[in-house]
C-alpha cells in the first residue's frame, strides 16, 4: 500500500491513478496515524509553496512528515511537495519551509528560456 498525503490540495487523483496503473494499492488520507503506518508515502503538490506550508502546518501534517523522515520511511515528494521539504523558498517573498532538506529553493535566472 502506498499512501498519498491529503493536505487539502495537490494532484491527488493523477498521482493515485498513476500509482494504481503501476499495480500498487493506494490510499489517500490526511490522517497522521494512517500516514505513519504506511510502507511508502507520497507528498504531492500543485500550487504555491506558501499555501502548501500553511495547509501542512494547520493540519499538523508537518509534524507527521518530519516523523516519517525520522523513521526513515520511504517518502517521495512531487513538485511543490518537494519544494516545501527544503529549508526555505524564494516563493511568496521568501518563506520558511520544513527544513528537512538543507537549502533554499531559488527562482530561475530570468534571462533563461523556461517552460510554462
Amino acid at each position: 500500500m502506498i499512501t498519498i498525503i491529503d493536505y487539502g490540495a495537490g494532484n491527488l487523483r493523477s498521482v493515485s491513478n498513476t500509482i494504481s496503473h503501476l499495480g500498487y494499492k493506494v490510499k489517500i488520507t490526511g490522517n497522521p496515524g494512517e500516514i505513519l503506518k504506511a510502507k511508502a508515502v507520497v507528498l504531492p503538490g500543485v500550487g504555491a509553496a506558501g499555501d502548501t506550508i500553511k495547509s501542512l502546518i494547520q493540519s499538523g501534517l508537518d509534524t507527521t512528515i518530519r516523523q516519517l523522515v525520522k523513521n526513515k520511511r520511504p517518502l517521495m515528494a512531487i513538485c511543490v511537495g518537494l519544494q516545501v521539504l527544503f529549508t526555505q523558498s524564494e516563493e511568496d517573498g521568501g518563506l520558511d519551509c520544513l527544513d528537512i532538506i538543507p537549502g533554499s529553493v531559488k527562482f530561475l535566472d530570468q534571462n533563461l528560456k523556461t517552460p510554462h
